[in-house]
């Protein structure tokens, strides 16, 4: 890593943290006692208020059910992807405008004089 710049090792670095809290749950076993392991906050707020109080009713039902957790998290996927690929779109394009602001306002090279 000594030949890396700067960004480059903090990026690194960052890959691997993420890397890091994506797999250690998993390789620990964080979850093997509980019947859906990575379930997510919304299913477990759902037993803890039907726990609670079993009478409960929901103000609103959701517009769509998915039939089933993996169809769920492969549209929570889709979601997170187009989310990251919007705000890749816009970094882009901010950054190609004001490069070519940039340009823009640079002088031009003087043409050769033509002989």
């Amino acid at each position: 890593m000594s030949g890396m710049s700067k960004n480059a090792k903090i990026n690194t670095l960052l890959l691997l943290l993420v890397a890091a809290l994506a797999v250690l749950p998993v390789a620990l076993g964080m979850g093997d006692h509980k019947e859906e392991p990575f379930a997510g906050a919304d299913a477990q707020a759902e037993t803890a208020i039907t726990e609670l109080k079993p009478d409960y009713e929901p103000w609103f039902s959701p517009l769509y059910e998915p039939p089933s957790g993996e169809i769920e998290s492969a549209l929570f996927a889709l979601q997170a992807a187009l989310g990251a690929g919007v705000l890749a779109y816009y970094f882009g394009v901010r950054k190609g405008r004001r490069q070519g602001a940039a340009a823009a306002a640079a002088p031009a090279p003087a043409a050769a004089p033509e002989a």
